[in-house]
């Protein structure tokens, strides 16, 4: 039996984080996009796509209803499903790549989907801070959409990545979140200023902070965090007098009475708490918590931990914004303090 002229147009990316589903739909409007099929071709069935890739008939039928919402692809029982119309008006094709899943990257991904809406098609990868897998996707992807938007932070091997950037068109290209040197051109970015925001923070928290005598920020040794951090860490408590650390490991910090503590990762909260539990320090009296990055349980934990935060679904929607917008600019995200009782 002949296979169906579409199958050699299907592309099924197993290590993207794009739905399966998704990734048929952008086969069959690429396909006509690029007029390899045409109005009123006859398209595999679910059980033909089922096990030609792999993947579950639910995911099949899934694409396919997909395609008859936005009036692409109509069907006859008995017949199977056809290319109804060729009119397909997703002229935006976005290759979105995240370091890694967290609450704060959800927050982002979600405002920006929602701001773009049905005017793109997004293809989402997830490198897991992973130098080698972050330049293979964008080898394998450097021509195909007509936007990427990139998160580049690394744990390690990442000294290199503005050339792999470098080989995407400049016009196209949006670097997200963090700023890195090297990248040649007239490129869009919506970035956090590490350095400036945490420097600032701390400063509007100086009067709380006043009635502790050390601050220590918990900074993993071996972590994609940058080191921006640090700086403006360090040039705070240099200017106003404060004694600081740097501890890389919280588990064999002791806690003593005085302290104030500026924890990153969540692992690290944890087991930051557990320790103060196991003394008679009061936390917001005798120890001080400023928490980096807002999510919702913070406001709940000890009557409410105070957080330094950037605006995630303000930087969702600002990368959306500039796409929309054909814009080229610099701009950087908004950063907060919620001040509670931690402090």
């Amino acid at each position: 039996m002949k296979k169906n002229i579409l199958f050699q147009y299907i592309n099924i990316d197993y290590l993207s984080a794009t739905p399966k589903y998704m990734q048929l739909a952008n086969s069959v409007i690429n396909a006509i996009n690029e007029e390899k099929i045409g109005k009123d071709d006859l398209l595999p069935s679910i059980n033909e796509l089922s096990f030609e890739f792999e993947i579950s008939r639910d995911t099949a039928e899934k694409g396919y209803k997909y395609l008859k919402q936005i009036g692409i692809l109509g069907s006859v029982p008995g017949k199977g499903y056809f290319v109804k119309s060729t009119e397909v008006n997703q002229p935006l094709k976005v290759f979105l790549l995240f370091n890694k899943l967290s609450i704060h990257k959800k927050i982002m991904y979600d405002a920006f989907v929602k701001t773009l809406g049905d005017l793109a098609s997004i293809d989402f990868y997830i490198y897991n801070n992973d130098y080698t897998l972050f330049k293979r996707l964008i080898q394998n992807n450097k021509n195909e959409f007509t936007h990427y938007v990139i998160v580049p932070h690394f744990l390690d091997g990442g000294e290199d990545a503005h050339e792999i950037i470098n080989q995407l068109p400049t016009d196209k290209l949006l670097v997200m979140d963090k700023l890195i040197p090297g990248i040649n051109g007239n490129y869009a970015a919506v970035y956090e200023d590490f350095e400036k925001d945490i420097y600032d923070a701390l400063d509007q928290l100086r009067e709380q902070l006043s009635k502790y005598h050390t601050i220590k920020m918990i900074f993993p040794g071996y972590t994609y965090h940058p080191k921006e951090i640090i700086k403006g860490f360090k040039r705070f408590c240099h200017q106003y007098a404060f004694t600081s650390k740097i501890v890389n490991d919280i588990a064999n910090e002791p806690i003593k009475d005085g302290e104030a503590y500026i924890n990153l990762m969540e692992d690290d909260m944890l087991t930051l708490l557990e320790k103060i539990k196991a003394t008679k320090l009061k936390v917001g009296k005798d120890v001080g918590i400023i928490s980096y990055n807002e999510t919702p349980w913070k406001q709940f934990i000890l009557d409410g931990i105070t957080t330094i935060s950037t605006d995630f679904e303000k930087m969702g929607t600002m990368t959306a914004e500039m796409i929309l917008n054909n814009q080229r600019s610099h701009l950087a995200v908004p950063f907060k303090v919620t001040l509670r009782k931690s402090l």
